[in-house]
């Protein structure tokens, strides 16, 4: 029987409460519990909530990562970024960098086309902030690792369109392709890129002033929601990332408002429901189905993307001179990857429509293991680090 819309959210907010609870007394992060509750209660185990309906909520997704990438906008300070110096610029480049030419490697070595290579190995650079992001909230984390994970994670979606541009412009040019110049290639991410931070910035701008006007604690709250639904708005519409469009909105306004403080703080006491459906609707799109069928491609992209993120991590804050902590447990934080690669999965098969559904098939299969492994990694490391107290 197909029940209301309304009563499916009902069931989803209900599951979600009920695994938070479970992953307290198992001691493992709560967006696990999240994720594989999820996933059972979804189309692809019990089929509790039907997948149209999973697919009909995907706004949720698309409000969660703004607020998401609204909160990690808070960490780009100036007087912190001063104090931390060039470090996480450094280590977030370095970091997808590597992750790209491990798997593009591994993959040529073993005897796989180059343009193939190339527009797998491209993906490896994304990576997911929300989980990490959570798992940090969760259990309060702090410490150097924390401190510079938040800007890695919220640098790396830049980096990761950059290294998809100049590595798809490279396959183009090997498949002898007769489209796009070398140049309007590798650009066209940079224009990307400077669009959504222009939107952000703008947003934010418009959000200093706004604050100073409305006083009231629901007006501000309003004058939230508004503005991030403006910059995800605006960022689907220009086909531009609404995830780095939110980020320059929360580095604009914490770094030009004395009330940003306050604005933050009504946030994270506002979203925890939406985090929560994100993360039950996340785990319910996971088909663990498709895992069998990736074979020695998937577990090559998989294995070898977690070691270039450690590998690249690992240079970056030897090279940056960052804390001996950051260069030991960095890399394990980085595991997670989920919407932003599987869109770059989806453009790069009209890039090389011959490999396009294997490749979104292998990335299909390496969100399902990351999202479910990179939590409890994450929260692994920073108790290793010191940082969970």
């Amino acid at each position: 029987m197909q029940l209301n819309i309304l009563i499916y959210i009902t069931i989803a907010l209900f599951f979600a409460l009920l695994s938070s609870k479970l992953m307290k007394l198992i001691k493992l992060p709560n967006v696990t519990g999240y994720l594989v509750v999820g996933l059972l209660v979804g189309p692809y185990v019990l089929n509790i909530i039907p997948k149209d309906t999973v697919d009909n909520l995907g706004i949720i997704s698309d409000v969660a990562l703004g607020f998401i990438a609204f909160s990690i906008g808070a960490e780009f300070r100036f007087s912190y970024l001063k104090k931390v110096g060039k470090a996480p610029i450094i280590i977030a480049c370095l970091e997808s960098i590597g992750a790209v030419l491990v798997v593009d490697f591994s993959l040529i070595l073993t005897g796989h086309d180059v343009p193939f290579s190339l527009c797998l190995g491209a993906i490896a650079a994304a990576t997911a902030p929300a989980a990490t992001l959570m798992v940090v909230k969760q259990y309060k984390a702090h410490g150097p690792v924390t401190e510079t994970l938040l800007p890695v994670v919220a640098l790396d979606d830049a980096t990761a369109l950059m290294c998809f541009g100049i590595s798809v412009a490279i396959a183009k040019t090997i498949e002898g392709g007769t489209g796009d110049s070398l140049f309007m290639t590798i650009s066209r991410p940079l224009l990307e890129i400077l669009t959504a931070l222009a939107i952000g910035v703008a947003a934010g701008i418009l959000f200093r002033f706004a604050v100073k006007w409305f006083t009231g604690r629901g007006n501000r709250l309003a004058i939230t929601y508004a503005l991030v639904f403006l910059c995800i708005g605006l960022g689907t519409m220009l086909n531009v990332s609404s995830l780095l469009a939110c980020m320059a909105l929360g580095a604009t306004l914490v770094n030009t408002s004395s009330f940003a403080d306050v604005v933050f703080e009504q946030t994270d006491r506002m979203t925890p429901p939406i985090f929560m459906m994100f993360f039950f609707l996340s785990g319910a799109a996971l088909d663990i189905s498709i895992i069998p069928s990736v074979g020695i491609i998937g577990a090559i992209y998989i294995v070898m993307r977690v070691i270039g993120k450690m590998l690249g991590s690992f240079a970056g804050a030897k090279i940056s001179k960052a804390d001996k902590k950051v260069q030991k447990y960095l890399g394990f934080t980085l595991i997670p990857q989920a919407g932003v690669a599987i869109g770059l999965a989806t453009t790069a098969m009209s890039i090389v429509p011959d490999y396009g559904s294997m490749i979104r098939t292998i990335i299909l299969c390496g969100t399902v293991i990351y999202e479910l492994t990179g939590p409890v990694i994450t929260k692994l490391a920073l108790k290793k680090a010191g940082e969970i107290k």
